[in-house]
């Protein structure tokens, strides 16, 4: 306590402490191959030990900082970034970012529904059955063909591609009854909605163009898709391969032993079959390829309508300033005509003696015929001339 009555705090510098770590702590899901979620609230340091990923892989999925969508293979965890799907996949979990998001709350009970039931299946078959042979232990592996990074891959995936299809589909809703009633009738608030609807559509296609960019970089390159399989580097890097290792290990449990003889069958398999492997994501990111791009060729579509309209809407405004040219090309060859007539009467009408025009009281009426007669191929020349250059329709 000061001598003011002021409360002196004994370290200055905790607070800030305390508040920086409330800045970096984020709220996280962390999701095991059981369906089981975990809610984390920790700072970034804590997620790079847990995953093994350098701090400029995490930065990607801060969301305070503007990053394409990005597919990141590493040694033990695939850093993906998705629109508003934030995650980390290892081999053994996955963990989401701001799970209470609106948006990903979808992801997180697809994950919950479709990661359990393969590897409960195995489980429970493991525990009540005892295989006689070597063989039923690999066909059991083999039933299981897709890993679990692959599977929370496929979600995520087929996550945003659904995301994007109905955002798509939104669009056009809205956007093909709008460019009819602009055709229709043209006016500012027709315009300013189609052109809202454009602005939209450019930021949807740009979001499109990244993921599907994405997907056709991994697909152009075999080592970048050999990145993402972290089971295959798990059980290459965990397989007994000499027999220096302890053999308590055996004698301890069978069921332990069992399950090392099995993954390093399995592991013996995945080495051996490396190009299926690949081969098999391919097919899994093909597939969400051909999604998107039908997505951005749904746009594609609905660009081309929106510059056909504009089209059609530029026609009709240059028919329209055809029509105003026409009219004053009408009334200035109707003035022209009238001047003639000015002229006329302004020629007779002054007071100055001519020898002619006395007893030659006719003569009035021959100047107003030939003056008609010059206005009106004035006229009709001045129209042919204007038909000639293209300024007024036939």
């Amino acid at each position: 306590m000061a001598r003011d009555g002021h409360v002196v705090p004994a370290d200055p510098g905790a607070s800030v402490v305390e508040k920086m770590k409330g800045q970096w702590a984020r709220t996280w899901m962390s999701m095991d191959c059981t369906g089981e979620g975990t809610v984390l609230d920790v700072d970034k340091y804590a997620i790079m030990r847990r995953v093994h990923i350098h701090a400029r892989d995490l930065r990607i999925l801060d969301p305070l900082l503007s990053y394409p969508s990005t597919i990141l293979g590493r040694d033990k965890a695939i850093v993906l970034n998705l629109e508003h799907i934030k995650a980390i996949i290892t081999a053994e979990e996955v963990l989401l970012r701001d799970p209470t998001d609106q948006n990903v709350i979808p992801v997180v009970e697809e994950l919950q529904r479709r990661l359990p039931p393969v590897n409960a299946i195995c489980q429970g078959q493991g525990n009540e059955k005892e295989y006689p042979s070597g063989q039923n232990d690999v066909e059991a592996g083999e039933e299981d063909e897709s890993p679990f990074e692959f599977r929370a891959l496929e979600v995520a995936l087929e996550a945003i591609c659904s995301f994007l299809a109905a955002r798509t589909m939104e669009l056009e809703t809205a956007a093909y009854p709008a460019l009819d009633e602009l055709t229709s009738k043209i006016s500012s608030r027709n315009l300013d909605r189609v052109r809202k609807l454009k602005s939209a559509m450019t930021r949807l296609t740009a979001r499109v163009q990244k993921v599907r960019d994405e997907l056709e970089q991994l697909l152009d390159d075999d080592d970048d898709m050999a990145d993402l399989y972290l089971s295959r580097k798990l059980a290459s890097a965990s397989s007994p391969v000499s027999g220096s290792g302890p053999a308590n290990w055996f004698s301890a449990s069978p069921t332990i032993a069992s399950k090392i003889s099995r993954a390093s069958r399995a592991s013996v398999v995945t080495v051996r079959e490396d190009e299926n492997d690949v081969e098999e994501l391919e097919m899994l990111l093909e597939a969400y390829f051909m999604q998107v791009d039908g997505t951005l060729n749904k746009l594609t579509t609905l660009r081309e309508y929106i510059d056909d309209t504009e089209d059609y809407i530029n026609i009709q405004l240059d028919n329209h300033r055809n029509q105003l040219i026409q009219l004053e090309l009408f009334l200035s060859a109707g003035t022209v005509c009238l001047s003639l007539y000015s002229l006329v009467a302004a020629i007779f009408g002054m007071n100055i003696p001519y020898t002619w025009n006395d007893n030659h009281g006719y003569m009035f009426k021959w100047v107003i015929i030939v003056a008609g007669l010059c206005c009106a191929f004035l006229f009709v020349l001045i129209v042919s001339y204007a038909r000639i250059k293209g300024l007024v329709g036939s």
